[in-house]
C-alpha cells in the first residue's frame, strides 16, 4: 500500500466516553494521518488522557468509532506499532536499573530480542536522545530529564510506528526541551506519527503539523498552533486528572 493510500493512523468519529456515571468526551472527532506531528493541548481534566485511553481502546466507548491503522482499536494489533512514554512519577527514579538495561525492557515480548538486534535498536535509541554515554548509569543516578529521555528511548527502541507521549516536557529544562523537540520533528520527517499531550507547547512551536484542544470533553480547536484558543488552566476533573493507565504503548496486549 502506498503512502498517499495508508488509512489514518487515528481515526476518531462522534466519541462519547463517560465515567463512573459522569461524560467526558463530548462528540469527538480526530484524525491523524501517518507522519503527522499533533499536540493534544487543554486544561488539566479537559479530556486529555480520557482521549488517549479511548484511542488505543484501554476505555470503552459510549459512542462514536475509534480506529487505528484502519482498524477498530479494539481488534487492533498495536503492541510492535505503537510506543508510549507516561508522565514521570516519583517512582520512575527508584528503579535499579541501568539506563541500557531499562531501554532494553521495552523489547520484552518483541520480534527483536535476539542479541545482536537487541543491542544495536538499544544503543541506536539511546544515541537518538543524547544518553549514549550514560547507558551504564543508573537511572537512580539521573535527573529528571534524563530520566525522561530514558523513557523516549525505551519507548523508541521497538521503532514505533505511532508514538503517544505525556507531558514529555513536564520538569525538564529549556536546553532538553529542545533536544526532545528536535528528536520529534526528525522522527516525524521519517515518517513517524506523533501525538503529544502537552499544556503549552513550548520547544514545539513551530514544528507541529497541528493543535488539537479540547475543553470540557470538546474539541474546540484543530488547526494551527498560532490560531489555537489561549483558555483557563485551573478547572480540574479528577476523573481525568488520574495517570494514565501503565498498559499503553509496548505495554499494550489487546485482546
Amino acid at each position: 500500500m502506498s503512502a498517499a493510500a495508508a488509512p489514518p493512523v487515528v481515526d476518531v468519529s462522534g466519541v462519547c466516553v463517560s465515567r463512573s456515571g459522569t461524560r467526558v468526551l463530548h462528540d469527538v472527532d480526530l484524525r491523524i494521518d501517518p507522519g503527522e506531528l499533533v499536540a493534544l493541548l487543554g486544561a488539566n481534566g479537559s479530556g486529555k488522557s480520557t482521549l488517549l485511553r479511548a484511542i488505543v481502546g484501554v476505555l470503552p466507548l459510549e459512542s462514536g468509532t475509534a480506529h487505528l491503522f484502519g482498524t477498530p482499536v479494539q481488534r487492533a494489533r498495536v503492541h510492535d506499532r505503537l510506543g508510549y512514554v507516561p508522565q514521570d512519577s516519583p517512582e520512575a527514579g527508584s528503579i535499579p536499573a541501568t539506563a541500557r538495561e531499562t531501554v532494553t525492557s521495552g523489547l520484552l515480548g518483541s520480534r527483536s530480542w535476539w542479541p545482536n538486534a537487541r543491542d544495536s535498536r538499544v544503543t541506536s535509541a539511546l544515541r537518538s536522545v543524547g544518553l549514549e554515554h550514560l547507558a551504564a548509569r543508573p537511572i537512580t543516578r539521573m535527573s529528571g530529564g534524563q530520566r525522561r529521555r530514558v523513557m523516549i528511548a525505551r519507548a523508541l527502541v521497538r521503532e514505533p510506528e505511532f508514538l503517544v507521549l505525556d507531558e514529555p516536557f513536564s520538569g525538564v529544562d529549556l536546553p532538553t526541551q529542545r533536544l526532545i523537540a528536535t528528536l520529534f520533528r526528525e522522527l516525524s520527517a521519517g515518517g513517524t506519527t506523533i501525538l503529544v499531550v502537552l499544556h503549552e507547547t513550548g520547544a514545539l512551536a513551530g514544528h507541529l503539523h497541528r493543535a488539537v484542544v479540547l475543553d470540557h470533553g470538546h474539541v474546540v480547536h484543530d488547526g494551527s498552533e498560532k490560531d489555537r484558543p489561549r483558555l483557563d488552566p485551573g478547572h480540574d476533573h479528577p476523573l481525568d486528572a488520574a495517570p494514565l493507565d501503565e498498559c499503553l504503548g509496548q505495554e499494550i496486549h489487546p485482546a
